[in-house]
This record gives C-alpha cells, sequence and structure tokens, in this order.
C-alpha cells in the first residue's frame, strides 16, 4: 500500500472523465427553487469517482467526501490501493483546495472508510477494516489539526444502523435501516438518546414508502428533512418539511441518478451524481444546485 500517492496518481490511464455534455442521463431539476445542477467547481471532482458528500453543521469552509479511482475495481481491492477513502477540502478565499486524505488508521493497517458524518471535533465514519468482520461504525476526535483516537463506536446489532444523521447536540438519530417493522426495503427511522441509551427507534412513517429511502441528511433548523428515493429507476433526491413538529409529505426536487443530499449554510443542495453508459458505471462526481437569490 502506497500512502504517498495522489488521487490523480491513482485514476487508470483509461478511466473517462464524464461532463456535463457528455452525460446521457444528467440530473433533472423538479423545484423553482434552485438553479439547474452543475459539476461542483475547483478541483474537487476528477476522472475517478466522487461520492457521500457531507458539510458539517454551520462550518462555511469545510467539505467532506469518498474517492476511489476506479469504479470497476471491487471493494475488497479497493481496501488495497492506498487512496480510496475520505477526503476534505477546505476552502479559501472563495476557492476550494485541492483535497486530502483524511487518514483514520494507522499506516501498517487496512481500513475502507466512509459515510462521514462530522459536528464539533467529533467525527462518526463506517469502516472495513483488520480485525473486524464486515462494516462498524467508529468514532474519531480532531485534535492539533488532526483526526486521531479513532475506536469502534457500534450501536446495539437490534438498531440495525446504516447511513445516518445526528441532531440536537447528538441525542436524536435519524438513520436508514431495512429492519422489521418497515413499509418495505430500506426506510428512514429515528431514535432518542435517553441517558446515555439510544430508544426503540420509530419508523417516520410521513416519509417512508414501499420504496427505498436513506441517505438522511436534516437541516440545522431541524425543519428539513433531505433522502433518498428511487424514482424512474434511480437514486432521487426529496425533502420534506416540518410543519406543527410533523413531517409532510415529501417531494422530489432532483432525479436522475442524483444521491446522499447535504445542504451548506447558505441552502445549496449538494449530492452525488453517476455517470452510467450502456448500463455501467462510468465514473461519479459531486454536484450542486445553488438556491435561486
Amino acid at each position: 500500500m502506497n500512502d504517498t500517492k495522489t488521487r490523480e496518481e491513482a485514476i487508470p490511464d483509461d478511466a473517462v472523465k464524464m461532463t456535463p455534455e457528455t452525460d446521457l442521463f444528467p440530473p433533472h431539476l423538479h423545484s423553482d427553487e434552485y438553479e439547474q445542477p452543475v459539476p461542483m467547481p475547483g478541483p474537487i471532482n476528477t476522472a475517478g469517482a466522487e461520492d457521500s458528500p457531507f458539510f458539517p453543521c454551520c462550518e462555511e469552509d469545510v467539505f467532506y467526501f469518498f474517492f476511489t479511482p476506479d469504479v470497476r475495481v471491487p471493494v475488497e481491492k479497493q481496501l488495497l490501493d492506498g487512496v480510496t477513502g475520505i477526503y476534505v477540502s477546505t476552502k479559501v478565499n472563495s476557492e476550494w483546495n485541492t483535497p486530502k486524505r483524511v487518514i483514520l488508521q494507522g499506516s501498517w493497517k487496512l481500513s475502507l472508510d466512509g459515510c462521514t458524518f462530522v459536528q464539533d471535533d467529533t467525527m462518526w465514519f463506517c469502516s472495513a477494516r483488520q480485525g473486524y468482520t464486515g462494516v462498524h461504525w467508529f468514532t474519531a476526535e480532531y485534535k492539533d489539526g488532526e483526526w486521531a483516537n479513532w475506536k469502534n463506536a457500534d450501536f446495539d446489532p437490534e438498531l440495525d444502523v446504516g447511513e445516518l444523521h445526528f441532531f440536537n447536540n447528538w441525542t436524536e438519530l435519524y438513520y436508514h435501516s431495512g429492519r422489521a417493522g418497515g413499509k418495505g426495503g430500506n426506510d428512514i427511522w429515528f431514535s432518542k438518546n435517553v441517558n446515555g441509551e439510544w430508544q426503540e427507534p420509530v419508523n417516520v412513517e410521513a416519509i417512508n414508502s414501499e420504496e427505498d429511502e436513506g441517505m438522511p441528511y436534516i437541516t440545522p433548523d431541524g425543519n428539513e428533512l433531505w433522502f433518498n428515493r428511487r424514482y424512474l429507476g434511480s437514486p432521487a433526491v426529496y425533502r420534506s418539511i416540518k410543519v406543527d413538529d410533523e413531517w409532510q409529505e415529501p417531494e422530489l426536487i432532483i432525479s436522475q441518478f442524483a444521491g446522499e443530499p447535504t445542504l451548506d449554510n447558505e441552502g445549496n443542495i449538494y449530492f452525488v451524481h453517476h455517470f452510467y453508459e450502456d448500463g455501467k458505471m462510468i465514473e461519479a462526481d459531486i454536484y450542486v444546485a445553488y438556491r435561486k437569490g
């Protein structure tokens, strides 16, 4: 494993960099609140696959995402390439800097990290790594300019916690799961932490359906729940608004290979867009739909 290899060096020579002009299935906007989606500016996107975007709450100039250099490589081999994992870019003078890999494991061990959630000086992430079977949740602390003290932080297996979003000072948890009692496939579930214990999850019935719902994101004011659901055969971004403490019927915002929504402080929507051709994924980029006004 070569920890000094850059993202660009790891991308194979035959990788194809897709653009909006060559995209056979561009993202489709269904809301007049936003501009048409475009690739995220700066050095974020490459001919590899950028995925799982995340803006920490109330941070204006920090952006996390997942990267792997070649979508054709099986996951078990991505573990060995030395570059697949979580990356972070910071904005200086309104420009995004070259992303840097977030190291969350000693160089003598292997890990495949993703599913990033960051708040204050704490990161939650999922990882497949040496010494563990399957994928587990871990935490890390930001100290002296780097992420350290990573440790296993698994939930009770009965909760069956998939990708997640914490809210209300870590006391509320939204996550997707295919656990029993849902409406079908993956649903969004909600749990509260009382005296250090996560309570029995409640199905967020207002937004769930027989389709898969997943990748929840809650706006800092707690009034918008963004998530993924399939629409006409591919992932799409939906939003539910809370009125009188009740989630309302979700509305379709962006369709056609639009996944994992996250918002910045200005309410702009960032999501992963996968490029397909002849039924095969070519690569993936981070796109943004800017809020009008």
